[in-house]
């Protein structure tokens, strides 16, 4: 994993407000004791959840999108290290180990691709140091039974979150196969065509490998459903939808009764919960949305998904707090942050 960064508690307090009387989630959270081998700090970490972030845009750029998605994750680690430390959420349960710096591919690629083929091409192939990497890293947290927490960068990363907790949670002993479920909440499917990896069809990889069993999207926009996709769907017992239309605009189903249901069809094994913050409204992201979820409605889904599954990982993506088209957010950080220590809190009550 040399594109890994691994980090000191120096690196968290840089983030970290001190405030006399007031203990920040950057004072107690856990880091790694041993940089230089992430396998020993892990076995010696209590700590029930691994914090990690990929922030990089190449698997978007790969699926003709608009970069950005690399930005949101060191304005997530300010919201989220100033937290307050408290009996809601206390912070040493977390353990924050670094994240991934792929720059220098995207880098490559930019300086030398010769036209705009060859650059997609280009990024498709890193595409695949990605998902080697990050499968590592994910494989090693699952494999001693802590929970995965993976801000993103792309969507592309579910591949490497579900093969590489599929592995480790099976290597651990916890499942019989290393093979898990998903459910997604989402605007798209990402089970494009296996033509090259990119952020629309990680799931697809997943399934065909063998590590994906069941997936459930919530909040499917029919207008963004292309129809092969739909009739894969439609054909595969193991895969299931819940539309937007048919939550807001039909009103077949309550949203609470979409995600129940979700959760029903993926409740036999362990379950990766994924969001897409292009799903909700008005976040910034390649494919931002001016119809979609709120955001109390996507805490809520990370919420109950967590308390009503077996969580095998957490996995945010997408989101941007400054697009290459010139579109700036900060507040996405910060969102992202609600929606992790929602996922904690819940999966704690649970138990």
């Amino acid at each position: 994993m040399k594109h890994f960064k691994p980090y000191h508690k120096e690196d968290v307090l840089v983030f970290t407000r001190t405030r006399r009387f007031e203990t920040k989630l950057g004072e107690r959270i856990q880091v790694l004791k041993h940089t230089a081998d992430l396998r020993k700090s892990l076995e010696e970490s209590d700590a029930a959840f691994v914090l990690i972030g990929i922030p990089e845009d190449i698997g978007v750029k790969a699926n003709l999108g608009v970069g950005g998605a690399g930005s949101a994750w060191f304005q997530f680690l300010q919201a989220f290290l100033n937290i307050q430390s408290n009996d809601f959420f206390e912070g040493s349960e977390v353990l924050l180990a670094g994240h991934f710096d792929f720059s220098a591919l995207e880098e490559i690629i930019d300086q030398n691709a010769q036209n705009s083929d060859e650059r997609i091409e280009g990024y498709r192939h890193a595409v695949n140091i990605i998902d080697d990497e990050v499968e590592q890293l994910v494989h090693m947290i699952a494999e001693q039974g802590k929970i995965p927490i993976v801000i993103g960068g792309g969507h592309n990363n579910a591949y490497p979150c579900i093969k590489g907790a599929a592995k480790g949670f099976y290597k651990k002993g916890i499942i019989p196969l290393a093979q898990i479920n998903a459910i997604n909440l989402d605007a798209h499917a990402d089970l494009r065509p296996m033509e090259g990896r990119h952020s629309g069809n990680g799931f697809t990889y997943a399934e065909e490998d063998g590590y994906l069993e069941k997936y459930c999207v919530v909040g499917l926009h029919e207008n963004y459903l292309p129809e092969n996709v739909w009739m894969d769907m439609v054909n595969n017992p193991f895969i299931d939808c819940i539309t937007y239309e048919d939550i807001f605009i039909r009103e077949k189903y309550s949203f609470l009764q979409a995600v129940a249901h979700a959760t029903g069809f993926t409740e036999d094994t362990l379950c990766g919960i994924e969001l897409d913050l292009d799903a909700i409204e008005g976040v910034l992201s390649s494919a931002a949305t001016p119809s979609g979820f709120t955001t109390a409605q996507a805490r809520q889904y990370v919420s109950y998904a967590a308390a009503a599954s077996k969580a095998a990982y957490l996995h945010v993506c997408e989101g941007a707090t400054q697009l290459l088209d010139g579109r700036k957010d900060p507040s996405t950080g910060k969102l992202i942050s609600y929606l992790v220590s929602d996922f904690v809190k819940a999966i704690q009550t649970r138990g």
